[in-house]
């Protein structure tokens, strides 16, 4: 399918593959999406800067950015930028067309349903696209699919109409008179407002005139503060909303100015917020801010999940905004007949872009899409891929930002042994980029696509958690060869038909989990300060894991939470360095807190005993300070200390030894694909991680993350 990308400072045009529809989704064939002259403009402009300039227009990444250096070392973050950058953003949020496919779990619509979508990486300019349900809503009849396609700038701006609660009669200001403003106007109009409008642009003034506005102030030609104060009769307006963009504070000034007494100003533009005490506090003004399209925004159980609001505790959310906002288009009382361009064709979206940046710019310019159905396509060749023989030939399944710093370079260091052969993502724009990048053979949104194709001997699979399990027995099934990141599985009736599935029998598949820190060099230099070690083993292992908000995805359904996501990876290294998985006893307790903020996976002690008396102990914590180590151990045994720091040091007390040292954390992704090699080609008979090992790990977690639940009921 055709998708418009983000690169470089321009749009362009790139063919992917079209996505699956997810469980709580519709697939939408698009006809028309909006282009928002504001904030699509404004990431096309931030596409070309150099990336210091980037830095300093958005310091919370560069914040991100240095965390991630620490813990994961200078190149792989590196690796991990430079792949984001090359693989080019899709935009778009605002989008209409035609249902062609339902989710599983869907209710309340209809293949064939006329719908309009909303959402920033959901309603993409993109031929097909994979909505949740509520971020669409049916299209009233008589609306055509080019106008319904505003949807998610009118529940913008309804919102922004919605915070400042205006009444029959009072009057209203809107300073900014683009497309938001526009829309405002005619909505504080609709219900029974005087609206006066300030705008630097006399033809948006006219614009606004002819839909209705009342009056209207000439922002460079007027002192705005004194003209709206005489026509209010010296009172000032009742409230202001602000649709203006720009840097300048000076804005938010003048509409504190120019509210009357105990009134209202409402933020839904992007504009400097430098306050002014005295602007807002003799008049005892409310100020408040406007969030996008309204109640559900930027929730991921309401957007993602579909978890509706009850409509008598939240009478308006995102979803009923857009449901709204199109009435109003219908009933024509909000009118966009001289706001929008023209469309231009899909294959044309670049002059699309490009008219916004004309001294007569339109206010909305639209992208219209071929209205014929057609079968979506979910793999797309690269042209440019070279054959290549005598390889391990690898399908990449989830291509997170994660497999592309860290999986993809030791891939291609390895490039004797392995040759990326195929790259399977949920967003065909993503799978795209991977496999140009890397000289894979195709990209493809489909994971029955790669393993139906013989050529692929290794399927790795780097997806959110609650995929690990059922892609592991699918490929099982289909006789290939997996290396799955952590871990195995978050379901355990999954581990049952893995265990089922998979043997260590001659010609069987390949089973390996990514829990790399056995294969580290530091834990090398651990077992060999151990080797022929005559006593059991206590082993301290703490984890300064950091705080992660209730709503991150790992705490969800998708990432099982931070034991059976993160710390399975300790549980492994427990068996590594007590050379057993014959465990007699788990026992696991979680900080008992009334703090809502806490979950009982986020702060645990788990104590694992073996039967050669070895007991091993994991500290995890999320209290901590991302200052010190993350990852430290200690172990006593055969009157010596053994200590490692955040694998990038290891040292010995008790004989003389000289320690282990490396510049950067060396946790063992590159050495676990050459152990994986090595088994592969046949070069060693053993599993690189023993498959009763790989049910082990899973065990104890299923084990521990049941005892820090009860432990939490408890409470």
């Amino acid at each position: 399918m055709k998708q418009v990308l983000i690169t470089g400072g321009a749009a362009q045009v790139s063919e992917v593959a079209a996505p699956m529809v997810g469980a709580r989704s519709i697939l939408v064939q698009v006809r028309a999406s909006c282009i928002s002259a504001g904030t699509e403009m404004a990431g096309v402009r931030n596409s070309g800067l150099p990336l210091y300039r980037r830095a300093l227009k958005q310091p919370e990444n560069v914040a991100r950015v240095m965390t991630m250096m620490r813990e994961q070392g200078v190149l792989n973050t590196l690796n991990r930028v430079q792949a984001k950058l090359a693989a080019g953003a899709p935009t778009g949020y605002s989008a209409s067309g035609v249902v062609v496919a339902l989710g599983a779990e869907v209710e309340g619509f209809s293949i064939g349903d006329r719908v309009a979508c909303a959402g920033a990486g959901i309603a993409n300019h993109a031929e097909y696209i994979d909505v949740p349900v509520n971020l669409a809503v049916p299209i009233p009849e008589g609306l055509t699919f080019e106008t319904a396609s505003t949807v998610t700038l009118g529940a913008i701006a309804i919102q922004g109409v919605r915070r400042a609660s205006p009444t029959l009669g009072e009057t209203m200001v809107v300073i900014g008179l683009g497309v938001l403003g526009q829309m405002t106007a005619q909505m504080l109009t609709a219900n029974g407002c005087r609206t006066i409008g300030i705008d630097v642009d006399p033809k948006r003034i006219e614009q606004a005139l002819a839909n209705g506005l009342d009056a209207a102030v000439l922002a460079t030609e007027e002192d705005v503060v004194d003209r709206v104060t005489r026509l209010t009769k010296g009172f000032g307006a009742d409230a202001v909303i602000v649709t203006a963009g720009g840097a300048d504070s000076s804005v938010i000034s003048q509409a504190m100015r120019m509210t009357r007494k105990k009134g209202r100003v409402v933020l839904v533009g992007d504009v400097g917020l430098d306050l002014k005490r005295s602007d807002f506090y003799v008049k005892e003004l409310d100020f408040f801010i406007s969030t996008s399209y309204g109640p559900g925004r930027y929730d991921p159980v309401y957007e993602e999940g579909g978890q509706d609001y009850p409509l008598a505790y939240v009478r308006w959310t995102e979803n009923r905004n857009m449901e709204a906002y199109l009435e109003l288009l219908a009933s024509r009382r909000v009118r966009l007949d001289n706001l929008i361009a023209p469309p231009f064709p899909i294959d044309e979206a670049e002059a699309a872009y490009a008219s916004l940046n004309t001294p007569d710019r339109p206010l909305i310019a639209l992208l219209q899409y071929p209205g014929e159905t057609t079968a979506p396509v979910r793999r797309i060749a690269n042209p440019a891929a070279k054959a290549v023989k005598d390889r391990i030939k690898v399908a990449l399944v989830g291509a997170s930002s994660f497999a592309q710093g860290v999986h993809l370079p030791n891939l291609r260091a390895l490039d004797k042994d392995f040759a990326l052969h195929a790259v399977m993502s949920r967003t065909g724009s993503n799978a795209k980029a991977v496999a140009d990048q890397m000289g894979a053979a195709y990209s493809t949104t489909d994971l029955d696509e790669v393993l139906g194709d013989p050529e692929v001997d290794l399927v790795l699979i780097a997806s959110r958690h609650d995929l690990h399990g059922g892609s592991v027995i699918k490929a099982l099934a289909a006789g290939k060869h997996v290396l799955v990141e952590k871990p195995l599985t978050i379901d355990a009736d999954d581990l049952a038909k893995i265990e089922a599935l998979s043997t260590a029998a001659p010609g069987s598949p390949v089973l390996m989990v990514g829990y790399n820190r056995r294969f580290s060099p530091a834990t090398d230099a651990v077992r060999s300060a151990l080797a022929n070690r005559t006593t059991p083993m206590i082993v301290n292992y703490q984890m300064n894991a950091g705080f992660i908000p209730r709503d991150h995805w790992v705490h969800g359904p998708e990432g099982g939470g931070r034991n059976l996501g993160e710390a399975c990876h300790i549980y492994d290294l427990f068996n590594a360095l007590t050379g057993c998985h014959d465990i007699t006893g788990i026992d696991a307790r979680a900080i008992v807190s009334a703090d809502p903020q806490w979950r009982a996976n986020d702060n645990f002690v788990a104590t694992i005993t073996y039967r050669d008396g070895s007991i091993c102990s994991l500290t995890y914590t999320a209290l901590g300070n991302k200052e010190f180590p993350k990852e430290q151990m200690t172990i006593f045994c055969d009157g010596k200390i053994v200590t490692m720091d955040n694998y990038k040091s290891v040292d010995v007390t008790g004989v003389k030894r000289r320690p282990w040292r490396a510049a950067s954390p060396q946790k063992g992704q590159l050495e676990e694909l050459k152990a994986l090699a090595r088994t592969l080609r046949g070069h060693d008979a053993n599993w690189p991680i023993a498959f009763d090992d790989l049910l082990s790990t899973s065990r104890v977690a299923f084990e521990v993350e049941r005892q820090l639940t009860l432990s939490s009921e408890d409470r």
